[in-house]
């Protein structure tokens, strides 16, 4: 059944979340501060260890750097780019309308947190591939594989930060659904060097997600996911 693999990944965050709730419940405020730094570490470690694998190389015997120059393109245009269109401000305004519309106006973290999910779930390659093969042809073993990291993710991120990470789902949902509906158009764009690359940018804006969790504020990553796209444009521009 196509769109199927998006329909679990979503049912895992939401399974996910609400264990992270349930035990956040009783968990001590000093725990929760520490959960959410452990919830930055996991994040960092998961980026940083995505972008060495682009990034780091072995020729001759040495360890040497590749795509450096593609990096450094991709996230100055996709930074001027999104800062000139503010996506920070957009997607801040679409948290504060979920968390109205769910009815969780009295909770200062929120959106933070629902901007926060979004973003780590969104941003990597796995949900891009996956959605694709499931609109080719009904494969959701990616997708259930990105759906089982998620809800162990988002468990964590949610004991710690609260509601707003649940309803990561939806844009989750959105985004990898409007993916599958148009796997037609997009699979001829998917070539392994343009998923190389969006997965190289994907994982630097990972790791600027585990930055800004443990240092709320540094970032406004949502402004650099112009980013991404520029990567997969220079894949068929170099």
């Amino acid at each position: 059944m196509i769109g199927l693999g998006t329909a679990i990944n979503m049912a895992l965050i939401i399974g996910g979340s609400l264990l992270g709730l349930a035990f956040g419940r009783f968990m001590k405020e000093n725990l929760k501060q520490t959960l959410m730094v452990v919830s930055g570490i996991i994040v960092l470690l998961l980026g940083m260890s995505g972008a060495m694998q682009f990034m780091l190389v072995i020729v001759n015997g040495s360890l040497q750097t590749t795509g450096p120059l593609l990096m450094i393109i991709s996230m100055v245009v996709g930074a001027i780019i999104g800062e000139l269109i503010d996506l920070n401000r957009w997607i801040t305004v679409f948290g504060d309308w979920v968390k109205a519309r769910t009815g969780n106006t009295g909770d200062p973290t929120f959106t933070h947190a629902f901007i926060t999910a979004s973003l780590t779930f969104t941003v990597g390659a796995m949900g891009v591939l996956g959605s694709i093969q499931d609109g080719l042809t009904g494969d959701y073993q990616t997708l259930l594989l990105k759906g089982i990291l998620d809800g162990v993710i988002v468990m964590v991120m949610s004991s710690s930060m609260g509601k707003g990470a649940l309803f990561s789902f939806i844009p989750v949902g959105i985004a990898q659904w409007l993916i599958t509906a148009m796997a037609h158009v997009a699979a001829p764009l998917m070539t392994q060097t343009a998923i190389d690359n969006l997965s190289y940018v994907g994982s630097i804006l990972i790791f600027c997600v585990g930055v800004d969790l443990i240092w709320p504020g540094k970032i406004r990553i949502a402004n650099l996911l112009p980013a991404i796209f520029i990567a997969m444009g220079l894949t068929f521009l170099i």
